[in-house]
């Protein structure tokens, strides 16, 4: 039997029993929330941290009433985001069982995030539409049911307590589902042929893993002396999921299986610092780093990071992109091949054919999902023989999915560093007053501005445009990924040493690099950016701790469409630290599963939905896991 405890919008629950509940399951009750398993109430509000999640919860109550359901910052006690309904298990999570109702039952998300008129799944009726929360008297008893439209206006009422047994339906944006005739026999006949289907992709899931598991890996040494001087470095206090991730890496390096992890943290969070002190751990082994990131420029900044951090170590770095002359990424392939170069770090260059390690021991590759299929290919043999390490900002769901089904081991980054401040996010209509008034602002405080137009043809006006809204002897710059390698980092250095106080720039900047100065950004016709894309903008500020602004300018007498304004809608209301999850969310229901996994697969997903197809596939994870033990 599935156990869980559903709290909901409006619902009338007994606080005694709620509290008596939470302790049953296994919770203590504290004076402060601070990890998984604590809860509190202070008057008319308990907070709970339950088990799995990315965050605590807040629960509001009017009398005995909910009022309020939100995910909250735990360091600034902060909103998020708010729920309609969420499902809080006990601390020792499912189950032996191995029945399919099961695993079919087991939900993948804490929250059922949805409104009425709502398309969802049910797992045992399929799908229907959402009609709101209604009560149904039963034995003379009246409680509250999920009411649920099929075809023909048959209606089902689920009761709350199976809530878990429905999901939001999410697929395509812009094709409306059917609905299924309820008793036709057509649902079950259409879900046994999607998991039938299904098993062929959990077995191509699983494939690479025991390919792996197949192979014994280097097995490295504990930390040295040398490891822990090393990270004493580090100019900042660590979060304790830095800490918990870090140790999670390591142990995986320090065991003869092959590491394959996903670290999942929100924009500048402190990913990287794992990865280096992953790269360091390497290094004391003799064994070769290579850390593969997508752009010239972020390889260009951890290059500088890393020469600083080991200045005072006989660790030899080395950069390999366009940066370079052909004569000087020669001499870097050859010192590479004979092993005189310790971690080398550079763009999808470092997976060509010419490239030869002596004693490659680790790959960390940061925002796999921007590179082509060409490169993909080759990580995968690659995977095989080395430990990985993959960093992801906004996680793509199917990587996502895989690592919470068993497929690839998983952490998370959910902690902001101390004294991290939310970034004031602001949607507007193209204005040059807006500009002028933003510009001054932050240069009056002596700080650095990011101008992002996304079009090298008439980056130069644009350059000039800001140029007259800027105070005289402002220092204005521009940069785009057409200029000449030298240019660009002349240019880039520059800005990063404070000498240029305002970059006009293409979306070159993107992906990672990191200007604490730098903290009021302007985007140009933001609506031609992609949800991913636009958090990762925005992350380029904020970093540290003074307050950031992030203004996100559309046409003023041009429409935008749909699905531009429902990312536009989802940057501003996700602006709060650590909402980088919830995007990658909203980013699935916009742009469609079947775009992220393939298209392939999309019958499926439209059939019976991104929830279930998950869920199907864990299940069918899990019975080729039992088969295979």
């Amino acid at each position: 039997m599935f156990r869980s405890l559903k709290i909901y919008k409006d619902q009338s629950i007994d606080l005694d029993f709620l509290l008596r509940t939470l302790v049953d399951f296994g919770y203590h009750r504290q004076d402060e929330v601070r990890e998984e398993g604590d809860f509190r109430r202070y008057g008319a509000i308990v907070d709970i941290y339950p088990a799995t999640f990315d965050c605590p919860i807040r629960i509001e109550f009017d009398y005995n009433k909910v009022s309020s359901i939100a995910s909250y910052n735990i360091i600034t006690g902060k909103v998020i985001w708010k729920h309609t309904m969420v499902i809080i298990l006990p601390r020792i999570k499912t189950q032996a069982a191995r029945s399919s109702d099961l695993f079919e039952e087991m939900p993948l998300h804490n929250f059922i995030d949805i409104e009425k008129g709502d398309y969802v799944v049910h797992v045992k009726h399929g799908i229907g539409r959402f009609l709101g929360i209604e009560k149904v008297k039963i034995k003379n008893v009246e409680k509250d049911h999920l009411a649920i439209e099929y075809a023909n206006n048959d209606r089902i009422y689920v009761p709350v307590e199976q809530a878990h047994l429905v999901q939001k339906y999410i697929s395509f944006e812009g094709r409306s589902p059917r609905l299924y005739r309820l008793g036709s026999g057509e649902w079950k006949r259409i879900k046994e042929r999607a998991r039938k289907g299904l098993l062929k992709v959990a077995l191509d899931l699983l494939e690479m893993q025991a390919k792996r598991q197949t192979l014994s890996g280097f097995k490295f040494s504990k930390d040295t002396d040398w490891q822990k001087q090393f990270e004493e470095t580090f100019a900042f206090e660590e979060t304790p999921d830095q800490i918990n991730s870090t140790s999670q890496v390591k142990a995986d390096m320090e065991s003869s299986r092959p590491m394959d992890r996903l670290l999942c943290g929100d924009v500048g969070y402190g990913k990287t610092e794992v990865a280096m002190r992953a790269c360091f751990k390497a290094t004391m082994d003799n064994k070769q780093v290579a850390f593969l990131v997508p752009t010239t420029i972020l390889a260009e900044q951890h290059y500088q990071n890393f020469i600083k951090r080991l200045k005072d170590f006989p660790v030899n770095v080395a950069m390999l992109s366009r940066f370079k002359t052909k004569s000087e990424q020669k001499a870097i392939i050859k010192d590479l091949a004979e092993g005189k170069i310790d971690i080398i770090i550079g763009t999808h260059r470092l997976i060509s054919d010419d490239i030869k390690f002596k004693n490659l021991g680790l790959l960390i590759i940061d925002e796999e999902q921007k590179f082509g299929v060409k490169a993909k290919e080759r990580l995968k043999k690659i995977r095989l023989l080395v430990d990985v390490l993959t960093l992801t900002a906004t996680p793509i769901p199917r990587t996502l999915y895989m690592s919470l089904m068993g497929a690839k081991d998983f952490s998370v980054i959910n902690t902001p560093p101390q004294n991290r401040i939310p970034i004031e996010t602001h949607v507007e209509p193209f204005s040059k007053d807006l500009i002028k008034t933003a510009i001054e602002r932050e240069l009056s405080r002596r700080g650095q501005v990011y101008f992002i137009h996304n079009r090298v043809e008439d980056i130069e006006d644009v350059r000039d445009l800001v140029k007259n809204l800027s105070p005289n002897k402002t220092c204005i710059n521009f940069a785009h990924g057409q200029m000449p390698a030298k240019i660009l980092e002349k240019i880039m250095i520059s800005f990063l040493n404070g000498e240029v106080d305002i970059l006009v720039s293409t979306n070159i900047i993107e992906s990672g690099i990191d200007v604490p100065n730098a903290n009021t950004i302007i985007v140009n016709n933001a609506d031609t950016f992609g949800l991913s894309d636009l958090h990762q903008l925005r992350g380029r500020v904020g970093r540290f701790n003074r307050k950031a602004y992030a203004y996100f300018l559309i046409p003023r007498d041009k429409p935008i469409n749909y699905d531009a304004q429902k990312r536009l809608e989802a940057i501003e209301k996700y602006s709060e630290l650590g909402a980088g999850f919830k995007i990658a969310m909203e980013d699935l229901e916009i742009r469609g599963a079947g775009n992220l996994l393939g298209l392939e697969q999309h019958g499926y997903i439209m059939a019976v939905g991104f929830d279930l197809y998950c869920r199907l596939i864990r299940q069918a994870v899990a019975q080729l896991k039992d088969k295979a033990n």
